[in-house]
């Protein structure tokens, strides 16, 4: 039997699969990961974590699966998108990552707008101008650490490193290189001009590589380390969502996932790329393919920190029950009509990304009433979610994609009080997935792919399964299309009220 690896550098934990070559997971590993945020805003992680955590599950899982490591055929990394991470001259680790959720480049950002106009960097580079970009964070480290700046000989991203560490190799991905906003979408190369914004000289951004494509192989120094043999192809990586979205099942045009961790995601397939700042745009995995996508700035987080703080007194009841305490609100929310009593919520609790990008929004909950109770508050969250996801689908339509075929991943898609909120919110079918272990198995399978061991892209659905569809309820429609203008009105006037205060202060100064 021959085996393919894959490893997710991801935000809270590290994960690693081992693939049975054509349909079998051997064993799946996993270590935490320490998210870091010293000041307001920031987001930080050490990338030595990701390298501890990455050998020791590699042993773990070639001891516990009894695989012989003569057997392991290929490496795939995936990893969060775009995080920074600097090498100087002697390939030392300059500082922490610094990564994408991070919010610290604001003022950055408004510079990048003013000196190249927003509409001509999205027709060149697929994305719009946001916090995202690392040009701006490299200008946050000029401009608040410049003896660390001064050092930078080698930047990239959280794959890229794991990789580098297993090859010795220096390269990026090409959906880090498209996000960091180094890339011209036309030629699909690096371009010299759009590095040069982030003030770095042009080969501190190590050669572009294809996600499938053999980078390098496994260093002898790398397998002392992993256990892996001497000589493993190792292959250019992927952006974390993009795996997600394969394993998912995410394999053509009008194939949609929605993703339910801490934040909610919101990917579709396209067979061409059209540039809207409303998005980002990534390339599929698969060649030819592109996934234009949205993140929400919360969702799992933004319930389990509700549940936390407001439903502390519902925990005995869940633990005596058998239940979880969000399964214990599910339940209740349950016993709710559609539209939560008139109860809404504006879900930006940590501002919003996608498609609304502004960081300064603040989430409210409205039209509350003494008759209101705990139940109605969380179905009101769990229905302004699915507004949001439907706001994210009706701009996906305005830009001329298809959205047909939903899928539903991650935690949160185990709910199925959240998930029938969402098919009848949209009023199409959604589909819960059996068997997805993550990114990290879109990973080994691109690794497969790039190495020969596997020759169809749509192979993988063999490791995952699609339930039953959650069908939508047509009798809830008029309430949640009436709920969903509402949602919109009020997102509007919410954004129009803080640009007048924004206006009104800088006229003030």
């Amino acid at each position: 039997m021959r085996c393919a690896v894959g490893m997710d550098i991801g935000t809270t934990s590290t994960v690693g699969i081992l693939l049975g070559l054509p349909d079998q997971v051997l064993g799946l590993a996993s270590r935490p990961v320490t998210l870091h945020s010293p000041q307001p805003g920031w987001a930080e992680e050490d990338p030595r974590e990701w390298w501890d955590n990455a050998t020791a599950i590699l042993r773990q899982l070639i001891a516990e699966c009894r695989v012989a490591p003569q057997a392991i055929g290929a490496v795939g990394v995936t990893g969060m998108l775009p995080a920074v991470v600097l090498l100087d001259r002697n390939d030392e680790l300059i500082r922490p990552s610094i990564q994408q959720s991070d919010a610290r480049c604001a003022e950055e950002v408004a510079e990048l707008a003013a000196e190249m106009s927003p509409d001509v960097f999205l027709a060149r580079t697929g994305n719009g101008i946001n916090q995202q970009l690392v040009t701006a964070k490299l200008r946050w480290l000029e401009r608040h650490e410049p003896s660390a700046f001064a050092r930078i000989a080698t930047v990239m991203g959280s794959y890229d490193y794991i990789n580098h560490r297993l090859s010795g190799e220096r390269a990026v991905e090409q959906n880090w290189a498209l996000e960091a906003g180094f890339t011209d979408l036309a030629h699909g190369t690096i371009d010299d001009d759009l590095v040069a914004l982030a003030h770095i000289s042009r080969d501190a951004v190590p050669r572009r590589t294809d996600s499938h494509a053999v980078l390098g192989n496994v260093t002898k120094a790398a397998a002392r380390a992993t256990g892996l043999p001497v000589g493993v192809p190792v292959v250019g990586g992927a952006a974390d969502h993009v795996a997600s979205a394969l394993a998912a099942g995410v394999l053509g045009p009008g194939d949609v996932l929605l993703k339910f961790g801490g934040s909610v995601d919101v990917l579709v397939a396209t067979d061409r790329p059209v540039p809207d700042a409303r998005m980002y745009l990534d390339y599929h995995l698969i060649p030819g393919l592109y996934v234009p996508n949205g993140c929400m700035a919360t969702g799992g987080s933004a319930l389990n920190w509700f549940a936390a703080t407001f439903a502390g007194s519902e925990r005995d009841a869940a633990t005596a029950a058998g239940q979880t305490l969000h399964q214990r609100l599910d339940r209740m929310a349950a016993d709710i009509p559609p539209g939560a009593g008139g109860v809404r919520v504006l879900p930006f609790f940590l501002g919003e990304k996608t498609p609304i990008h502004d960081p300064a929004r603040r989430a409210s909950f409205s039209g509350l009433t003494l008759s209101h109770g705990l139940a109605h508050l969380w179905r009101a969250l769990l229905e302004a979610y699915a507004y949001a996801i439907r706001h994210h689908v009706d701009v996906l339509n305005e830009m001329g994609h298809r959205t047909e075929n939903f899928m539903v991943s991650d935690g949160g898609a185990e709910s199925r009080v959240w998930m029938q909120i969402v098919a009848d919110v949209l009023q199409r079918p959604v589909r819960q997935l059996q068997g997805h272990p993550g990114s990290c198995l879109g990973a080994a399978w691109t690794a497969a792919i790039g190495t020969g061991l596997a020759s169809d892209w749509r192979g993988i659905s063999a490791f995952v399964r699609q339930r039953a569809p959650i069908l939508p309820d047509p009798a809830t429609a008029a309430v949640y299309a009436q709920g969903y203008r509402a949602y919109r009105q009020q997102a509007d006037r919410a954004g129009h009220e803080r640009l007048r205060e924004e206006i009104a202060h800088g006229l003030s100064h």
